[in-house]
């Protein structure tokens, strides 16, 4: 898992890197999860219909949505709940 992480993390890094001009923060992030989010749908393509995310996708993920304010991370479209995001964070933290 950690090694996946680790992939997760240098390849979103690499992302970033290419939003480093824009100024908006929130927009940063939100463009991080929602291709992360793209990224775990197309591994699941032809899986069960119901997404299910690896724990290295849970602690990605969770990262970088516990950064935005709790009203920013309701506006946006994602896979899960926020609360479900805030749990996964939970979980993470109490694993290290």
């Amino acid at each position: 898992m950690l090694l996946r992480l680790a992939c997760l993390t240098v390849t979103n890094a690499f992302a970033a890197l290419r939003l480093l001009p824009m100024s908006d923060r929130d927009k940063d992030v939100e463009i991080l999860i929602l291709r992360h989010q793209i990224a775990v749908l197309e591994r699941q393509l032809g899986a069960d219909t119901r997404v299910r995310f690896a724990p290295e996708d849970r602690a990605f993920l969770a990262a970088l949505l516990t950064s935005l304010p709790r009203e920013v991370l309701r506006q946006l479209r994602l896979l899960v709940r926020p609360d479900t995001v805030l749990r996964w964070h939970r979980d993470l933290m109490s694993a290290i």
